[in-house]
């Protein structure tokens, strides 16, 4: 099934200026890839296979997501140090199966979990009601969006400061082949960034896009340098140092908690 090669809307920036730019194969589809002329975005076609890719939510090929946790919680304590919100909320907007918010909440940090796809496993207990919060993660998520602006709003009405991950598109647009991060194994990975994309969204809501210029970025009002953020996230092995003090571990105050809910 190839969807026809006209013009499509784009999904990022809503306009209607995404080209054909290449096909390819997610899982056993033949798919057509769109490009936008006017924010760089590359989407797939409307992606009909969704049901058969979130067989799994948490795809088995993804062998670094452990590694990848480690370091995003460290990132999260340099940004809210660098933010000036050590001790504030945070919250997982796309946490899987609560890996994360159990590291950070490990470290001290008031974290809660949220997914609408995924069951909480880790940090059963501690899922986000509404509350508001200083900081929203959303690590490898976009690129699963079907309407990443949409997906963003609904972020920045929980907090101001939106910390994501996602890889940016090689320069030029490589083959399919060409880049893993396309996924197409397991068919989730649906839209794919540039950074004139990321700069187009944080303009549309007010805030100040950082990035490392590669997978990191933080949608911000704050009046700290994109360059002290960038120190921040390469030298993230440092950023427990910062919590010394500061934070005191939640692991034991949680377990007498559930252990409490358990007993009722």
């Amino acid at each position: 099934m190839q969807s026809e090669r006209a013009d499509v809307t784009c999904r990022a920036c809503g306009t209607a200026t995404s080209r054909y730019a290449m096909s390819g194969v997610v899982l056993s589809h033949h798919i057509d890839y769109f490009e936008c002329d006017t924010c760089g975005y590359l989407q797939t076609e409307w992606p009909f296979w969704l049901e058969e890719a979130y067989s799994r939510p948490i795809n088995t090929s993804d062998t670094g997501i452990v590694a990848r946790n480690v370091a995003n919680a460290r990132i999260v304590l340099g940004s809210l140090w660098l933010l000036g919100c050590l001790k504030g909320r945070v919250v997982d907007y796309a946490g899987g199966c609560g890996l994360l918010v159990r590291m950070l909440r490990d470290y001290g940090v008031d974290a809660l979990w949220s997914d609408r796809y995924c069951n909480n496993i880790l940090a059963s207990g501690f899922e986000h009601g509404g509350e508001k919060a200083e900081l929203v993660t959303a690590f490898e998520a976009f690129e699963h969006f079907l309407d990443p602006e949409r997906e963003l709003g609904e972020m920045i009405k929980i907090a101001p400061n939106i910390l994501l991950s996602t890889q940016l598109i090689p320069e030029p647009t490589p083959a399919q082949d060409a880049w893993w991060y396309f996924g197409k194994e397991h068919g989730q990975h649906i839209g794919f960034f540039r950074l004139s994309t990321l700069e187009l969204l944080a303009q549309k809501y007010g805030k100040v896009l950082w990035t490392n210029g590669t997978s990191y970025h933080l949608l911000t009002d704050s009046a700290a340098s994109n360059a002290a953020w960038r120190f921040v996230t390469r030298f993230n092995h440092l950023a427990p140092l910062l919590a010394l003090g500061k934070l005191r571990p939640r692991t034991l105050a949680d377990m007498a908690l559930m252990a409490s809910r358990e007993n009722k």
